[in-house]
């Protein structure tokens, strides 16, 4: 009415009928109070929202007495309203208020004027009866139906049943339920307006669909997620079975799609046209996922194999090489890796085809294979590095302690110690000049080897006095010339505080093959000087002479010498001596007295044998029998303890 009609106050008259008991004065406020609520909830214009109830509407109510019970008092109520309705447009009547009211001759343009308003305004244009009606009912009909569905039994077990795992038919079941509802709807609405009837039918589809919705995605989310399972199966058993990856990945991927699109016939509904193309971009991202996350895994395997084949192939041989040091070590290294590598990188380059990469990403990988190489050696190499002083000290040890068919040395005083040294001394620093620096390249070269042999072998004092004045020490620095940092394994500094730990702790053997010579020369040297020789056969020509004269004597010397080579034997005193010469007279002086008296008692026990075992012998041979006992028995029954004291043992009784 604000919209219509110009802001005037207009008479809301209720008339209560059949008052009972309850006075007026209660009735009006609670009836008041309703008015003021729809009031407030009716939607106002925005110049009007906070007019209130009074400024447009006088609200008076009336009361009637019953008819049946008091009909005289109601008729005389009845004709005082009537009175009210006569008088209404004198002031204070029921229409007293004329502000805007449009006189008769203005009528019709009025009226044409309000409905004007209400074409404009489709919220004050009300519906026909008809359509009212249509409106009404076939929304009952459309919720009495989607209640129905909802309440199907069908409808609840393949609800329930779709979230567990897919179900045969889906699609079929599901749009024989909605056919069966949408069609009964038609046949209650069929006789209701037309256009009403489809707008409230297709509310009732939208409603079902959004219903189903969630089972037909669970439906689509098994047929996925089986399709994936199928697929990593068949990829799996195509890889096992030999066949190249990408070729594997291609044709499961082709078979797995269409696996999927015809199951995807077997769930759609009819009454819709819903699109399965995301959830098949979602299977296809996954599979994509699948086949990356397998090929890095493929990959991985493959680079560890040829990885571990190099590390196989370079490690012990690259070992072997640097312990060996010679001119041909570095040389021999970047063939065997050069070799190794090729053969590894031509292995890796013809599995890298099965994959499908691009060359970019290709030639990547054989550059990391090949890098992975060069840096095992370079790491064999540092690690030889950290023990190269052991290395040193066991060279050193092989060439100075064993000859040249790695025989142990016997230090018999012939040889030159001093060259021997200077020989296994040459061949450790040429160790060290080798594991000085990496030589990986063809077109390494330096002089590491020379400066060591200047700096460290070539040290007289005339030259170093020399060195001196003239130049600086070279080895007084942290880096080579001619190599990089990234290449120096030992630096000049470290060389020559190595060099002089290897001197210090093969000094030691050096010392103890001197003394082996020196001792074992004073063993060997029993004779006396050419001079004393000399000497003796001059003074003691006549005592020659006068034995030569007298033979008893010869004997009497040659039991002298019997006696004297059984001692000797005896007391083993080459052995003695052989620890020094204080050591040899104390342990010689403990043992001098038991010898001597083991021997006298073994020369009486023979001479009483002979003597009643053979008594027709002859006092020559007897005597001979005896001198020859004396000697045999005093050089063949003594036996040597492990303190180093002897002590004689008694001859068994034959």
């Amino acid at each position: 009415m604000m919209r219509l009609f110009s802001p005037r106050k207009t008479t809301l008259l209720f008339v209560i009928r059949d008052k009972t008991r309850t006075p007026l004065e209660n009735l009006e406020p609670v009836l008041r109070e309703d008015i003021q609520k729809i009031w407030d909830s009716v939607p106002k214009p925005q110049a009007h929202k906070e007019t209130p109830l009074s400024e447009f509407f006088n609200v008076e109510v009336v009361a009637l007495s019953s008819y049946e019970e008091k009909e005289e008092q109601f008729k005389e109520q009845v004709a005082s309203l009537q009175k009210r309705f006569h008088h209404s447009i004198a002031p204070g009547g029921l229409a007293g208020d004329r502000r805007g009211v449009v006189p008769a001759s203005g009528f019709s343009f009025s009226s044409e004027h309000i409905w004007k308003v209400i074409k404009e305004n489709k919220d004050l244009d009300l519906p026909a009866h008809k359509v009212m009606v249509a409106t009404v009912r076939c929304e009952e009909i459309a919720n009495e139906k989607y209640a129905s569905f909802v309440a199907n039994e069908d409808w609840c077990q393949l609800e329930e049943a779709v979230q567990s795992g897919p179900i045969p038919g889906f699609g079929k079941k599901l749009s024989s339920l909605l056919d069966t509802c949408f069609s009964e709807y038609d046949a209650e609405a069929t006789y209701f307006d037309e256009g009403v009837r489809s707008s409230k039918q297709k509310q009732l589809q939208e409603k079902l669909f959004q219903l189903v919705q969630p089972a037909f995605q669970s439906a689509l989310g098994h047929i996925r997620s089986g399709t994936l399972d199928k697929f990593k199966e068949a990829f799996d058993k195509a890889l096992k079975g030999g066949e190249g990856f990408s070729v594997a990945a291609n044709n499961c991927i082709g078979s797995g799609l269409v696996q999927f699109d015809e199951a995807c016939t077997d769930v759609v509904i009819e009454q819709t046209n819903w699109d399965t193309s995301k959830v098949r971009e979602k299977l296809l991202r996954d599979i994509d996922a699948y086949v990356a996350t397998v090929r890095a895994t493929k990959i991985s395997e493959l680079t560890s194999s040829y990885e571990e084949k190099l590390k196989q192939a370079l490690s012990g041989p690259v070992e072997a090489l640097l312990d060996g040091a010679n001119r041909d070590t570095w040389p021999s290294i970047r063939n065997l890796l050069r070799r190794e590598t090729e053969s590894a990188v031509s292995g890796f380059s013809a599995a890298l085809t099965g994959f499908d990469m691009d060359e970019e990403t290709r030639q990547k990988m054989i550059l990391s294979l090949e890098a992975y190489a060069r840096g095992l050696v370079e790491g064999k190499a540092r690690e030889e590095a950290g023990r190269v002083l052991m290395r040193m000290k066991d060279r050193f040890t092989m060439l100075f302690s064993h000859d040249s068919d790695s025989m142990p040395r016997v230090w018999t005083g012939k040889e030159d110690i001093r060259a021997i040294t200077k020989t296994a001394r040459s061949s450790s620093l040429k160790l060290l000049s080798v594991m000085a620096a990496i030589r990986l390249d063809d077109d390494d070269t330096d002089n590491i080897e020379k400066v060591l042999a200047v700096a460290l072998v070539d040290s007289s004092p005339s030259s170093n006095a020399t060195r001196s004045i003239t130049m600086v020490d070279p080895l007084a620095s942290s880096s080579w010339e001619q190599v990089s940092s990234s290449k120096t394994l030992i630096t000049p500094v470290q060389c020559k505080s190595l060099w002089r730990q290897f001197k210090t702790e093969t000094e030691y053997s050096v010392s103890q093959a001197i003394s082996a010579q020196e001792a074992n020369k004073r063993n060997n040297n029993w004779l006396p000087p050419p001079w004393a020789i000399v000497a003796l056969v001059i003074l003691g020509f006549n005592e020659f002479m006068t034995l030569l004269r007298n033979p008893l004597y010869l004997g009497v010397i040659f039991v002298g010498f019997l006696l004297i080579k059984a001692l000797w034997v005896q007391l083993d005193v080459s052995g003695e001596f052989r620890n020094g010469a204080l050591p040899g007279i104390i342990s010689l002086s403990s043992k001098f007295i038991p010898t001597i008296m083991n021997l006298m008692r073994k020369l009486a026990e023979e001479g009483q044998n002979p003597a009643a075992n053979n008594p027709q012998r002859t006092p020559s041979k007897n005597s001979y029998n005896d001198g020859h006992a004396v000697s045999s028995s005093a050089s063949s029954n003594l036996t040597a303890l492990d303190n180093g004291t002897e002590y004689a043992s008694p001859l068994k009784d034959e």
